[in-house]
């Protein structure tokens, strides 16, 4: 059977049928394998004894991967859709990191980057469920982005405050050399960190510490409590929007009104 350019772009971009989801399988397989050489390339043992199994391993990855980038840009409708959209700048990397190591020592261990095409796994099994949740929890974080940059902006001018204070309290004798050395403890301290590397000894910046200590676990709940609040609200929005009934195929029970497939199965709804 001879391969056409439509049937080839139908295999490396879908999943409906055999041959395309035997690519995305062995695409799959690839990408574990590559992780985990890179994962046992670390071992310092291991690489005195198997580093060049390893390094042809690793090249022999890259070729296939790299083989893989070029097909899909070449069967792309938009090769700079492709190139610039969040997969294909996720394949880019993939293959860089071994390119880079003939400039950079050690960089082809970055490619444990690998990992993010994994994500493939979702178009693979058809966990439309799971990517429907995933855009619910996006837009409750883009919905409650503005509170928590505020949020931020009000404990960047506490940090800034509190290590002001400490500089001056403490000074360069107790290890807060300057202002940022001091923002820099007041960020481990305020987070319940506690590095232990800069602590101040007298009594004034003790009593100082605390506050940060105590003002710390008040802190940390305030943007859990934002984005709480924004997922419910989007969720009584998805609700409101739900029609009280399933998938007839899959039994998928988010079906919504604007909905004309099943965002589980495909299956054409009513």
């Amino acid at each position: 059977m001879i391969l056409t350019k439509k049937r080839l772009a139908h295999i490396v971009f879908e999943s409906d049928d055999l041959a395309s989801k035997t690519f995305d399988i062995v695409l799959l397989f690839m990408i574990f394998g590559s992780i985990f050489v890179a994962i046992l390339d670390s071992v310092s043992s291991l690489r005195a004894a198997y580093g060049e199994t390893f390094l042809v391993l690793e090249w022999l990855f890259t070729f296939l991967f790299s083989i893989e980038y070029a097909l899909r840009i070449w069967l792309s409708r938009k090769p700079k859709g492709y190139i610039f959209s969040f997969f294909g700048v996720v394949d880019l990397l993939a293959i860089l990191p071994t390119y880079l190591s003939f400039f950079i020592v050690n960089s082809q261990l970055l490619t444990v980057v690998r990992a993010l095409r994994l994500l493939r796994v979702i178009r693979i099994l058809k966990l439309g469920r799971y990517v429907s949740e995933a855009e619910y929890l996006t837009k409750s974080l883009k919905a409650s982005s503005h509170k928590i940059m505020i949020f931020i902006a009000f404990v960047m001018t506490i940090v800034l405050i509190m290590g002001t204070f400490m500089f001056i309290i403490e000074g360069p004798e107790s290890g807060f050399t300057s202002i940022p050395v001091s923002m820099y403890w007041a960020i481990v301290t305020l987070t319940t960190v506690g590095f232990g590397d800069i602590y101040p000894i007298t009594a004034l910046g003790q009593f100082v510490s605390s506050l940060i200590m105590l003002l710390g676990y008040a802190i940390i709940a305030v943007p859990t409590g934002i984005v709480s609040s924004e997922m419910n609200a989007q969720r009584n929005r998805i609700d409101a929007d739900t029609i009280d009934a399933a998938c007839p195929k899959c039994r998928y029970d988010k079906v919504h009104k604007a909905d004309n497939y099943c965002k589980n199965c495909g299956e054409k709804l009513f």
